[in-house]
């Protein structure tokens, strides 16, 4: 059989695509959808509890606005609904209406628990081979996520992101000896920053390239709404970064030189230097899965979303920033799906 549309990955992404393709009217027997545990992807399994910068009304907006996903008809009773709508969460918050949600999906479209390893175009639609079988799609929709990025500078051990942005994890990294190295100022850096601090580490050493930025809240927009520091985390970073620096850091501008002065004093490192998507599966012709920025098209039938295909989009006073969170995710499907259905192997 080949299927109209084959979605790879089930994180919030993949949900998301999932849900909008059967809200176009797609059949549910022409949907497959391919991930290896059906558990909110990275979201559900790494980054639970880490705080977002994300409010929780949009989080409530990205579970209503697809009809097929029936999350006000749920009758659980979500931690979720009684969080103040203005005010950010930890994502915890949103996995489980997020894997509500995808056990509903689940029993609408035909689901395969596998690893998607090489995508080939023939005769107009997509060979997939997985790891234990393969299929067949007319149009292939890539919401594989991606993995934090790494710099290959040195042979100091490395702190998983995930566990230098969880306040709790990050404990069983900390001895009090050491000194940890913390590259990088975006959100994700500066949670690492404050776990590590209020966690009693010894010595952190931060090496950044350029100031703090912080998101301004306008009458109708959000100035660097997808770079800047939000929530209490900008809070964080107004008091103990660009205020009074606790005793325990060091902030150090990040040239070659002072790298290699620097990092040879550290017994481990955190790098928060963005995400790079994974590889998998290999598009055979198709190189680095190179993709159009602006509307999620790497080849006919083929299209990449979420976190590892973001839209770059320029804002009011055209700074080009690259969209990531739930809700944006979802408006920009909403803007492209349409694209997608025309554009076919």
């Amino acid at each position: 059989m080949i299927y109209e549309w084959a979605v790879i990955g089930a994180g919030p992404a993949g949900i998301a695509a999932v849900g909008k393709l059967l809200d176009q009217g797609i059949s549910s027997a022409e949907i497959l959808w391919i991930d290896l545990a059906f558990k909110v992807g990275d979201f559900g399994a790494r980054w639970a509890n880490v705080p977002s910068n994300t409010k929780v009304d949009l989080f409530n907006r990205f579970l209503q606005t697809v009809k097929s996903f029936e999350y006000l008809s749920a009758e659980k009773n979500f931690p979720l609904y009684h969080a103040e709508k203005n005010k950010t969460c930890y994502l915890s918050l949103m996995v489980e209406p997020l894997q509500w949600v995808t056990n509903k999906l689940k029993e609408k479209v035909q689901t395969i628990e596998d690893q998607a390893e090489t995508l080939t175009l023939n005769n107009r639609s997509w060979r997939i081979q997985l790891k234990k079988s393969e299929c067949r799609a007319k149009n292939v929709i890539l919401a594989t996520g991606a993995d934090p990025k790494n710099l290959a500078i040195s042979t100091v051990p490395i702190i998983p992101l995930q566990d230098a942005m969880d306040a709790g994890r990050i404990k069983q990294h900390i001895q009090n000896s050491e000194t940890i190295a913390v590259f990088g100022s975006s959100h994700s850096a500066i949670l690492a920053l404050r776990n590590l601090v209020e966690n009693g580490a010894k010595r952190i050493l931060n090496f950044y390239r350029s100031p703090l930025l912080y998101a301004i809240y306008l009458e109708d927009a959000i100035l660097f709404d997808d770079t800047g520091l939000k929530g209490p985390t900008a809070e964080w970073a107004h008091d103990f970064i660009d205020g009074k620096l606790p005793a325990s850091l060091e902030r150090i501008y990040s040239t070659e030189e002072n790298v290699e002065h620097y990092l040879p004093q550290c017994d481990k490192v955190v790098y928060a230097i963005g995400f790079e998507r994974r590889q998998l599966p290999v598009v055979e012709g198709v190189g680095h899965l190179n993709y159009i920025e602006e509307c999620g098209i790497i080849a006919p039938g083929l299209f990449g979303f979420g976190i590892a295909y973001p839209e770059a989009k320029e804002n009011f006073i055209g700074r080009k920033e690259y969209r990531v969170g739930l809700w944006k995710f979802m408006d920009y499907l909403q803007r492209v799906l349409p694209i997608w259905l025309k554009y076919p192997a």
